[in-house]
């Protein structure tokens, strides 16, 4: 099994963190701080695509990136 590097949108709400990856739906969590919620992602995406391959189901290739773009604000 090879590593494959997944884009992870963290968003901050008014009291949590929050985060998911475009390329693997149904896999989100929840978390106190930033950091929390980037361990708990890496946790829940293995658990996530580890449940795929038990049930026969096709592992998402990461597809996405990410860029930044800047603008008068």
């Amino acid at each position: 099994m090879s590593a494959k590097r997944y884009v992870v949108i963290i968003e901050r709400g008014p009291e949590s963190f929050g985060a998911y990856s475009p390329d693997v739906p149904g896999c989100a969590v929840v978390g106190e701080s930033e950091q929390e919620v980037r361990q708990l992602t890496a946790e829940a995406l293995v658990f996530h695509l580890e449940g795929l391959r038990e049930r026969g189901e096709t592992v998402p290739e990461p597809n996405s990136s990410v860029d930044y773009v800047d603008v008068a604000a």
